[in-house]
């Protein structure tokens, strides 16, 4: 009886983890929409900052914009919407810590830091990918990811020390800091939860749909739990900032995000978020008049190394 040897030979062949293999033309498309689309939200973020608004409800209007859209979306594109308890309950992970509580606790460390040390926090969120990813799901990193990762945290940390200098370290600045580490915690969490749904197949736009629905809910609840007020400032900059954000910065944005996430890793795909303050800067040099100096042009260098250093993958 003949046999297949050509699948033979597939199957002795050790398949490529997505976290070694080399980036694809598509991966550097939905790289490049990440980094665009989150490094202006700081921006945005700014605009809404004074609004009057509060956060939650912030989040709330964000959130159930972006789920409306998601919602449109998968039915537009026949994707299923039912799902068994088990998902939902993914799904629900996915709003409480990637679609709500992550933004929530940035928002309110903005009240103690200034938006440059916000970006280099939420950085390091390529970093806790790579000790969840280790901890949790054993996936230790490959040795071009950590030390690209390395590189590029410290480029972070030469660009932003004379601010980190100036601003000091005082009580609110540990504060700020501690709610900002516990929201890059609440992302990179969310980061392995929607790594494990899409390992089950699951589709991401109505993965995306739902969790951005419980995203809502969970914003909504704490915005009633704290007695915080439904408004809307009906201004220029909070309404262009806000439909930015929901649109660009979570539809589109996490939608690149997570595909990657689940092409290449959520190493490699974290290491996204170090290239967030640089751009952040771009954007704040034009249209806040930002002044680089030569420990920030230093740091700017080696970050682009280590993200080069780290997308290339094995040859």
């Amino acid at each position: 009886m003949p046999t297949d040897t050509t699948a033979e030979t597939l199957a002795l062949k050790p398949a490529t983890r997505p976290q070694d293999r080399a980036f694809e033309p598509v991966d550097y498309g939905l790289y490049a929409m990440t980094v665009f689309a989150w490094s202006l939200s700081w921006y945005a973020l700014a605009l809404q900052a004074g609004s009057g608004v509060a956060n939650e409800v912030n989040i709330v209007w964000r959130f159930l914009i972006a789920a409306a859209i998601m919602l449109v979306w998968a039915v537009v594109s026949k994707q299923r919407l039912k799902f068994a308890l088990r998902d939902h309950l993914g799904f629900a992970g996915l709003g409480v810590l990637l679609f709500s509580s992550n933004f929530l606790l940035f928002y309110y460390g903005a009240q103690y830091l200034v938006s440059g040390l916000l970006s280099v926090v939420f950085s390091l969120a390529s970093i806790v990918n790579l000790v969840l990813s280790t901890v949790i799901m054993r996936e230790p990193p490959s040795s071009r990811t950590l030390i690209g990762g390395l590189m590029g945290f410290g480029g972070i940390a030469l660009m932003f020390l004379p601010e980190m200098q100036a601003h000091g370290f005082t009580g609110k600045t540990l504060v700020g800091l501690g709610l900002c580490v516990a929201g890059t915690l609440c992302f990179c969490t969310g980061n392995l939860i929607s790594a494990r749904l899409q390992k089950r197949n699951l589709p991401l736009v109505s993965m995306n749909a739902w969790g951005m629905v419980y995203g809502t809910l969970w914003a909504a609840f704490l915005a009633f739990l704290f007695g915080k007020h439904f408004t809307v400032a009906w201004t220029m900059e909070y309404m262009s900032s806000l439909i930015f954000l929901s649109v660009v910065s979570t539809v589109l944005a996490f939608f690149a995000y997570l595909t990657l996430l689940g092409r290449i890793g959520s190493a490699r795909a974290g290491y996204a978020t170090v290239m967030f303050p640089v751009f952040a800067l771009v954007v704040s040099t034009v249209l806040e008049g930002y002044q680089w100096t030569v420990l920030a042009v230093a740091g700017l260098a080696l970050v682009l190394a280590g993200n080069l250093f780290v997308i290339r993958g094995k040859k």
